[in-house]
């Protein structure tokens, strides 16, 4: 899932400027599950923005929202009313989400409340480890599911760089080496000869490199 952590109050502020009627809106996925952004962190934040204006002697209008999912526009064409007349909408969603608000209402200011982190996994309550940059081109079949590129620091494909110590990675100490885990989980299976293949350098073509990128499902189209 995609995980996301809520900005600064102060920041948030200064993002809406001299917005006085405000949708809040979060989103019923991702950023729930990591507590930054579901029905609950929008009335939390929705109470200190009320505070915060009335401490100023200002009074401000704050229409809560919490659609399904914001990166879908059939859900976020589900708060149209609470638009009507607002000066701006304040997104509790990840970047995907704040990015198809200002698509579905161009006129308005649409201001990202938290800040997208990385895709990743709950290790523990409140814990959220990253394990997947999107990179576009998956090998974790060969890996044995534990991907190098987001895990191991210096993103190798063909084995650890000689720096661990103790399984751990030598530029973040207090986590596994990424290779090392790899190893024992292929071992563990008899697969450690898969990693006899010395694979290729990766294109970065299908990561960030290449640009924007796009999925087409023909099969989905209408």
């Amino acid at each position: 899932m995609i995980v996301a952590e809520r900005k600064p109050i102060e920041e948030i502020v200064k993002l809406i400027g001299d917005c006085r009627h405000i949708v809040l809106a979060g989103c019923g996925t991702c950023v729930t599950v990591c507590g930054a952004g579901g029905e609950r962190e929008v009335s939390v934040l929705a109470s200190q923005l009320k505070m915060h204006y009335r401490q100023k002697g200002i009074d401000v209008d704050i229409r809560e929202v919490t659609p399904k999912r914001q990166c879908d526009s059939e859900f976020v064409e589900d708060i149209r009313a609470h638009v009507e007349g607002a000066d701006c909408i304040l997104s509790m969603a990840c970047g995907a989400g704040v990015q198809m608000a200002a698509d579905r209402y161009p006129a308005l200011p649409v201001y990202p409340a938290v800040n997208t982190e990385f895709i990743g996994v709950a290790e523990e309550a409140g814990v959220w480890a990253e394990r997947c940059q999107g990179c576009g081109d998956c090998i974790l079949g060969i890996t044995g599911g534990i991907c190098p590129i987001a895990r191991c620091a210096k993103n190798l494909l063909n084995g650890p760089c000689g720096g661990s110590h103790g399984g751990k990675c030598e530029v973040k100490t207090d986590r596994p080496c990424a290779w090392h885990l790899i190893v024992e989980r292929l071992s563990e299976r008899g697969k450690l000869d898969v990693l006899e293949e010395v694979l290729p350098a990766k294109s970065w073509w299908t990561d960030r490199s290449g640009g924007p990128r796009k999925v087409v499902r023909e099969d989905m189209k209408k």
